[in-house]
């Protein structure tokens, strides 16, 4: 790579990677004030909520990665143009240059956006579930108090009339609220938490399931053994969906096998249109600041807060488009496309006439 390709793509890069890095430390803090109950209520330590913090970051950094790239390239623009470098590259014919290192980062955004969309996302998910699945039988078999009700995750509460000394607890109740429709009750004389070294059970011993519909239908089933997932009472929507958990290369392994199905094929587009968004935000940073201005009046509203609305307003349209979660991003890509072609064209000059 030459002098000035190497120098455009350090100078993008760092911007971005020092931008990036702060985000995400801000968002682990947030995320550790979000599970402070860990804590606070179910009696774990400070490594625990650190860890739990951590593992849901990926969602949060994912939302932000494409923002972090465009507001560091729009950044390390307006200082080349502020000590009027950008002048020198385009008057020195040194254009081509300033491509390649926006693609060297545009490249390198979309490796590194895919690799935390596609892999250490669902990783992370798959971590945070054996996680909650852990505390929460911590909390039933050590930490829940005898006749207190205790909040294992909302709408979900434990009661316990006491625990023996080998760790069997005494007159089991847990209700369960998570779904509208259904409200289901559990009540034992005795439970034993137990694992097999990668899933917590909970051992419930002649006891009855409840159920409460919302029209108001009650059904009741008796028994002599139950066992009751952990990780069912630990999510917090009762059922944790096993794609959000999969890789993609998993996950196209799946459907070769057993057929495309709507949600893989969702999950899979929504995966990849991160990688779009970074395409799409360089696109337009580039049109609107990689070209000198002669202009002396300056912007009142810095270029940085143009790309946080581009990035919300590409949020919203994805989000309630009917076309899918690439739309906002191709919508980017063809703007930004369509704006670099025009700034680019080939102007026509006038000869001069003598006198």
């Amino acid at each position: 790579m030459k002098r000035l390709p190497s120098y455009l793509s350090r100078i993008f890069l760092v911007d971005a990677v020092i931008l990036f890095g702060v985000v995400c430390f801000l968002l682990w803090l947030v995320s550790c004030l979000r599970s402070f109950d860990v804590i606070s209520v179910k009696g774990q330590g400070v490594w625990t909520l650190g860890y739990q913090g951590l593992l849901s970051m990926p969602p949060l950094a994912i939302s932000f990665f494409y923002i972090c790239i465009g507001i560091g390239l729009v950044r390390a623009l307006q200082a080349l143009k502020g000590n009027q470098e950008l002048n020198i590259i385009h008057s020195s014919g040194g254009l081509p240059g300033l491509w390649r290192a926006a693609g060297v980062v545009t490249t390198a955004g979309v490796v590194g956006v895919l690799l935390l969309s596609n892999f250490i996302e669902p990783y992370a998910n798959r971590r945070a579930s054996i996680l909650s699945a852990s505390v929460a039988a911590d909390l039933v078999s050590s930490t829940l108090k005898p006749q207190r009700f205790t909040q294992v995750t909302p709408g979900v509460v434990l009661l316990i009339g006491g625990r023996s000394g080998n760790g069997e607890i005494q007159e089991f109740f847990a209700d369960d609220r998570r779904d509208p429709e259904t409200r289901r009750t559990y009540i034992a004389e005795t439970a034993q938490v137990s694992t097999d070294g990668e899933e917590y059970v909970v051992e419930l011993r002649n006891g009855s399931l409840q159920n409460h519909d919302a029209s108001g239908r009650f059904s009741e089933i008796t028994f002599e053994s139950y066992d009751l997932n952990v990780e069912r009472l630990s999510q917090a929507t009762g059922e944790s969906n096993p794609i959000w958990e999969q890789d993609s290369i998993t996950l196209v392994r799946m459907a070769m096998a057993t057929g495309w199905t709507s949600d893989i094929v969702r999950r899979l587009a929504d995966r990849n249109a991160e990688g779009l968004r970074v395409i799409g935000i360089c696109l337009l940073v580039l049109s609107m600041s990689a070209f000198p201005s002669g202009r002396r009046a300056k912007v009142g509203v810095p270029l940085e807060a143009f790309v946080l609305l581009i990035a919300f307003g590409e949020r919203g349209i994805s989000t309630y488009s009917p076309m899918g979660s690439a739309t906002g991003a191709l919508a980017m890509i063809v703007i930004g496309t369509a704006v670099l072609l025009w700034r680019v064209r080939p102007r026509r000059t006038w000869p001069m006439v003598t006198a």
